[in-house]
């Protein structure tokens, strides 16, 4: 399988600007670590199980906003979950995977409620191109797609011409101060724990440590917040949020 590529389609997140959840269930770890990996790099919160009781159990304690089912699990198969799962009455949309790859198995899969269907081997992009997919065409929206200016109190940001002001006055940042800025407007009033930061910003095969979060933290602080009433707010032990002054 292939890793993700640098250049990716705009992040989608929630109508409240949350972060999209999503359900990996596979009994293969690699596979699992591998899809949680790339789903990750997408800014995406996952979530994964390897059988079919953990799936169910996860996807009502979890409560996904699209879940990637394997059809072949060592105890119930996939689509026996994704009936107990629909059985709750969510619409949650599901990706099936499966090694097969015959007609009679995706009208199966999509007969029980499945919306796609992928057949193993495949890439990582596929599975994520796919789940994007799913989720346009479910209750969220994509962030970026009509207007490209993320806005939290009187902090702008325009991810296009990659511009940044806070009351109207334009603030320079560098590549990096960027993305994290970015990362925390995408999450307005949302703790982002440093393992978080560290994946979104610094990409997830960053070998670096939380002290380069804490680093570029304060750097944003002086450009943000200097002289203003702060946005960006340590909650200790647990990370850091963005949320509107006053």
């Amino acid at each position: 399988m292939s890793t993700p590529t640098t250049h990716r389609a705009p992040q989608i997140t929630k109508g409240d600007g949350s972060m999209v959840r999503v359900l990996v269930v596979d009994d293969e770890h690699s596979l699992t670590e591998l899809l949680k990996m790339a789903l990750r790099y997408e800014g995406w919160d996952v979530r994964t199980a390897a059988d079919g009781f953990s799936a169910v159990k996860v996807a009502r304690e979890f409560r996904p906003d699209a879940i990637v089912l394997d059809i072949m699990l060592p105890d119930i198969d996939g689509l026996e979950v994704l009936q107990r799962v629909r059985s709750d009455g969510t619409e949650t949309p599901v990706l099936f995977l499966t090694a097969k790859d015959s007609l009679d198995d995706r009208i199966a899969g999509l007969t029980a409620g499945g919306d796609d269907y992928v057949t193993k081997p495949f890439s990582l992009e596929e599975v994520v191109a796919r789940l994007r997919g799913l989720i346009r065409r479910s209750t969220l929206t994509l962030a970026q797609a009509k207007d490209p200016v993320l806005v939290v109190g009187d902090l702008t940001l325009d991810e296009d011409s990659y511009e940044v002001a806070r009351g109207g006055t334009p603030i320079e940042l560098t590549a990096t101060e960027f993305e994290l800025l970015r990362f925390l407007m995408r999450n307005p009033r949302r703790v982002l724990s440093k393992a978080q930061i560290l994946d979104r910003v610094w990409s997830y095969d960053f070998g670096g440590k939380e002290s380069v979060v804490e680093l570029y933290i304060s750097y944003l602080r002086k450009k943000i917040d200097a002289g203003r009433e702060p946005m960006i707010h340590t909650v200790r032990g647990a990370g850091y949020m963005l949320k509107a002054a006053g």
